[in-house]
Protein backbone atom coordinates (compact mmCIF):
# COMPACT_ATOMS: atom_id res chain seq x y z
CA UNK A 1 0.00 0.00 0.00
CA UNK A 2 2.92 2.38 1.00
CA UNK A 3 4.59 1.67 -2.47
CA UNK A 4 1.55 2.83 -4.70
CA UNK A 5 0.56 5.87 -1.75
CA UNK A 6 4.12 7.26 -2.75
CA UNK A 7 3.98 6.86 -6.31
CA UNK A 8 -0.13 8.57 -6.69
CA UNK A 9 1.02 11.53 -4.26
CA UNK A 10 4.31 12.49 -6.20
CA UNK A 11 2.17 12.55 -9.52
CA UNK A 12 -0.58 14.77 -7.39
CA UNK A 13 2.57 16.71 -6.49
CA UNK A 14 5.55 17.32 -8.98
CA UNK A 15 3.09 19.40 -11.56
CA UNK A 16 4.20 22.74 -12.78
CA UNK A 17 2.32 25.61 -10.97
CA UNK A 18 -1.37 26.57 -12.12
CA UNK A 19 -1.43 23.22 -13.98
CA UNK A 20 -4.05 20.64 -12.80
CA UNK A 21 -2.62 17.04 -12.05
CA UNK A 22 -3.98 13.99 -14.10
CA UNK A 23 -2.87 10.47 -13.20
CA UNK A 24 -3.89 7.45 -15.12
CA UNK A 25 -3.43 4.36 -13.83
CA UNK A 26 -3.59 0.98 -15.52
CA UNK A 27 -2.07 -2.69 -15.13
CA UNK A 28 -0.47 -5.01 -18.01
CA UNK A 29 -0.25 -8.70 -17.81
CA UNK A 30 3.16 -9.70 -18.90
CA UNK A 31 5.01 -13.15 -19.91
CA UNK A 32 5.11 -14.04 -16.18
CA UNK A 33 4.45 -10.55 -14.47
CA UNK A 34 2.05 -8.13 -13.93
CA UNK A 35 3.10 -4.67 -14.33
CA UNK A 36 1.29 -1.47 -12.47
CA UNK A 37 1.70 1.59 -14.94
CA UNK A 38 1.12 5.52 -13.28
CA UNK A 39 1.65 8.29 -15.19
CA UNK A 40 1.09 11.87 -14.84
CA UNK A 41 1.27 15.30 -16.68
CA UNK A 42 3.93 16.35 -13.91
CA UNK A 43 7.34 18.10 -14.35
CA UNK A 44 9.29 14.83 -15.80
CA UNK A 45 12.42 13.29 -15.03
CA UNK A 46 15.90 13.84 -17.55
CA UNK A 47 16.64 10.63 -18.25
CA UNK A 48 20.05 10.94 -16.57
CA UNK A 49 17.98 11.09 -13.38
CA UNK A 50 15.92 7.96 -13.58
CA UNK A 51 18.24 5.49 -11.37
CA UNK A 52 19.16 8.69 -9.13
CA UNK A 53 15.73 9.80 -8.08
CA UNK A 54 15.27 6.30 -6.29
CA UNK A 55 18.15 6.72 -4.00
CA UNK A 56 18.03 7.51 -0.57
CA UNK A 57 17.24 11.41 -0.10
CA UNK A 58 17.80 12.61 -3.70
CA UNK A 59 15.97 15.33 -4.67
CA UNK A 60 15.95 16.96 -8.00
CA UNK A 61 14.51 19.97 -6.92
CA UNK A 62 14.80 22.32 -3.35
CA UNK A 63 12.38 21.54 -0.99
CA UNK A 64 11.30 25.34 -1.00
CA UNK A 65 10.27 24.12 -4.67
CA UNK A 66 8.38 20.55 -3.91
CA UNK A 67 7.93 19.58 -0.24
CA UNK A 68 9.48 16.08 0.96
CA UNK A 69 12.16 14.20 2.53
CA UNK A 70 13.69 12.75 -1.17
CA UNK A 71 12.59 9.22 0.46
CA UNK A 72 9.07 8.35 -1.06
CA UNK A 73 10.31 6.37 -4.05
CA UNK A 74 13.60 4.83 -2.00
CA UNK A 75 10.73 3.37 -0.23
CA UNK A 76 8.91 2.36 -3.36
CA UNK A 77 12.40 0.54 -5.00
CA UNK A 78 13.37 -1.34 -1.49
CA UNK A 79 9.23 -2.42 -0.38
CA UNK A 80 9.09 -3.69 -3.86
CA UNK A 81 12.08 -5.48 -4.48
CA UNK A 82 11.61 -7.03 -0.69
CA UNK A 83 8.79 -8.52 -2.33
CA UNK A 84 10.22 -9.87 -5.12
CA UNK A 85 9.65 -7.07 -7.94
CA UNK A 86 11.14 -4.25 -9.80
CA UNK A 87 10.59 -0.44 -10.49
CA UNK A 88 11.35 2.55 -12.48
CA UNK A 89 10.04 5.08 -14.85
CA UNK A 90 10.11 6.87 -18.24
CA UNK A 91 10.34 9.67 -18.42
CA UNK A 92 11.65 13.15 -20.28
CA UNK A 93 11.88 16.80 -18.93
CA UNK A 94 8.60 18.57 -19.31
CA UNK A 95 6.69 15.45 -20.43
CA UNK A 96 5.22 14.15 -17.23
CA UNK A 97 6.07 10.46 -15.92
CA UNK A 98 5.46 7.02 -16.30
CA UNK A 99 6.15 5.26 -13.34
CA UNK A 100 6.01 1.31 -13.53
CA UNK A 101 5.97 -1.46 -10.72
CA UNK A 102 6.22 -5.22 -11.67
CA UNK A 103 5.69 -7.95 -9.86
CA UNK A 104 5.70 -12.05 -11.14
CA UNK A 105 2.24 -12.66 -12.12
CA UNK A 106 0.68 -15.39 -9.61
CA UNK A 107 0.35 -18.88 -10.84
CA UNK A 108 -2.73 -20.47 -11.87
CA UNK A 109 -3.58 -23.71 -9.40
CA UNK A 110 -6.17 -25.45 -10.97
Amino acid sequence: MQIVTNLLSNALKFVPPGQQPRVRIFGEQRAATVRLWIEDNGIGIAPQHHERIFQVFERLHGVETYAGSGIGLAIVRRGIERIGGQAGVESADDQGGRFWIELPAASDMA
